[in-house]
This record gives structure tokens, C-alpha cells and sequence, in this order.
């Protein structure tokens, strides 16, 4: 059963049968009720790709994110598909893993589908060089291109952003408050979000008379394995630290893990500080004191301003939603 097949029962034209599947109020109502009962009675579907290209939307939006395991990203994309499913859009998930050129691969993928949008979740999609980029650049002049907790500056891209830079400093320069002299920042990656965070540490710290240097800034590993370790040769080779701050909670639980298994009493001879404050910060033994970057918040935001975008309506290509630091266990009062 087609459209054909439709206008014949119906005794309407292929195109009359059109405007009443698109909702036209160029049809009398006596015709449109023919046709409906017509569409009842073969149990008509139209063919949803034909449909998209008639109406000029398919009504789908590509998600792109590294890893769907990560906390953060699954429950990024739990986010967004609720608030897109609840405006009638469908997703298109990829992940890309880190390497640029499949990266680049997935969004032409995406593109090749007649997606709407595309919505990409975290800042490790921002490389550092303008011919790095290159690539959204030019997808942003076929659709609206969005970053969740990241930006870049072009013509219809658009982002919204953790306040990262504010939350870490507002964290560390409470711990420091509470008696902490010896402060470490624990990241995984050199990505935009990281740099905020790293650049709220050093101010937190500079503002409490406390000198900073390289070595207070730790590169760690993947999971919270590594990080454990990653940190007993840190306090092997360069002495004890008494605050970390990660930046995320992985890497948070990975410096409780640490502290645990070689007798570091929590948090009374050190403080650890999470962020994201996902599942994990109430999984772990002391739960996890973390930032709150309201993530569900910043989902919601990026939902709004596609729909936003898709009517014609003026949106600021930058908004900034505040984190909140999250008290528990892992820090003194």
C-alpha cells in the first residue's frame, strides 16, 4: 500500500492526499475525512524519509559523544533524548572515541541522514586550531550545530556550558578554608572544560597566598584504577597532598581508592572533591562530596534552543548555567 494507492481508494489526487498527510488547510474537511478514513482502513504509513524530504525536516537530531560507558555521557544522553522525544524528534546517537578523523567521519554520517541538528556532548570535540575545526565549521552551514558544556565561535553553532572556571574555584577555595595547605587537580584529558577547571584551581589557590606549580596539576589515567596509582607515585616521588580536586568523580573515587589503601584517613588528612556529582559520588565509602554542574539543567537548555532555533527565533550563542558544590563525606566542615 503506497500513496497511489490512498488517492485511488479515496478518489483524491496524489497531491491532495499530501497536503492532508502534512496538515494543509487547503483541503475541504468533507475531502480530508475521505482520506483519513482511507488511511485508517489500509493502515497507511507514509514512508518517513520521503515524508522528511517533502516537509524539508526529518525530524531527527545526531547526538555525537566519545563514550556512552562514561557516567557523564550516558546520562547526557538520557537527557537529551527525553527532551527531544518529548518535542516529536527522534536521535541519532554516534560514538567516536577520541581519535579527530573518525570524529569526522561520524558527523558526515550524520549529515548524509538529512538530520536537523546536531548536538555534540562535552568540550573534547573543540580542537585546538581553527583547521582542526574546520570540519563543524562547515557542517554549520548545512544545520545548527550545538555543544553541550563547550562552544565555538562560528555562525550557527551554538553551546551551553557548566560555569567550570567559577564552580572549581569556589570548591577548592572552601577546602583551603577548612585547613587544607597541600592542593592537588587530578584530569584526564587537555580538553576546553579541563582548561576552566584547572584555571579555577590555580585562582582558588593564588587567592589563599599559596604558590603555584606544575606539579600541582596531575595528569592521571583512564578510570579510577589509574588514578590511584597515578597518585601513589605522585606522593612517592613528591611528597604528601592534603585536597584533591578531580575533575570529574571517577578520577574523584580513584583518589579515595588511594587514601584507602594506603591509610589516609578521610577527610581529616585529605580532602577530595568530585565533579559532575553523578551516581558515583553516593556509590563510593565516604560518598563523595562533588560539584553539581546541573546537567540536567544544561540538557534542557540545549533542547529549548534548538526548538528555538528551528522557529526562527534569536538565541544567545553562549549560555552558562552555575555549578553547586554538593556536600558529603570526603571533605571536613
Amino acid at each position: 500500500m503506497n500513496i497511489y494507492d490512498i488517492a485511488k481508494k479515496a478518489g483524491v489526487s496524489i497531491a491532495t492526499v499530501s497536503r492532508v498527510l502534512n496538515n494543509s488547510a487547503r483541503v475541504s474537511e468533507a475531502t480530508r475525512q475521505r482520506v483519513l478514513e482511507a488511511v485508517e482502513e489500509e493502515d497507511y504509513k507514509p514512508n518517513v524519509f520521503a515524508r522528511g524530504l517533502m516537509l524539508n525536516t526529518m525530524k531527527t537530531v545526531g547526538l555525537m559523544c566519545q563514550d556512552a560507558s562514561d557516567p557523564y555521557m550516558g546520562a547526557a544522553i538520557n537527557y537529551l533524548e527525553a527532551g527531544l522525544r518529548g518535542r516529536d524528534y527522534e536521535m541519532l546517537l554516534c560514538c567516536t572515541g577520541p581519535d579527530p578523523e573518525d570524529k569526522q567521519r561520524r558527523l558526515s554520517q550524520l549529515l548524509a541522514r538529512k538530520v536537523d541538528a546536531v548536538i555534540l556532548i562535552g568540550s573534547s570535540f573543540v580542537e585546538k586550531t581553527e583547521e582542526e575545526n574546520r570540519y563543524l565549521y562547515q557542517a554549520a552551514q548545512q544545520v545548527p550545530i550545538l555543544f553541550l558544556n563547550g562552544i565555538l565561535n562560528g555562525e550557527n553553532i551554538y553551546g551551553c556550558m557548566s560555569d567550570d572556571y567559577k564552580a572549581v574555584k569556589h570548591a577548592v577555595s572552601y577546602a583551603l578554608g577548612t585547613g587544607c595547605r597541600s592542593p592537588l587537580f587530578l584530569y584526564r584529558a587537555d580538553t576546553m572544560s579541563a582548561g576552566r577547571k584547572k584555571a579555577g584551581f590555580i585562582s582558588a589557590i593564588e587567592d589563599a597566598g599559596i604558590p603555584f606549580s606544575e606539579r600541582m596539576c596531575c595528569l592521571s589515567g583512564r578510570n579510577a584504577r589509574e588514578a590511584a596509582e597515578c597518585l601513589k607515585a605522585l606522593r612517592q616521588n613528591h611528597g604528601v597532598f592534603d585536597l584533591v580536586m578531580a575533575a570529574d568523580d571517577e578520577l574523584a573515587v580513584g583518589a579515595v581508592k588511594y587514601a584507602l589503601e594506603t591509610g589516609i584517613r578521610i577527610p581529616e588528612d585529605i580532602s577530595i572533591i568530585g565533579y559532575n556529582n553523578s551516581y558515583l559520588a553516593q556509590c563510593c565509602t565516604p560518598e563523595l562530596t562533588s560539584v553539581d554542574n546541573h546537567l540536567r539543567d544544561m540538557c534542557g537548555s540545549v533542547v529549548d534552543m534548538l526548538m528555538k532555533i528551528f522557529e526562527k527565533e534569536e538565541i544567545p550563542h553562549t549560555t552558562v548555567i552555575p555549578g553547586e558544590l554538593i556536600m558529603r563525606g570526603t571533605t571536613g566542615r
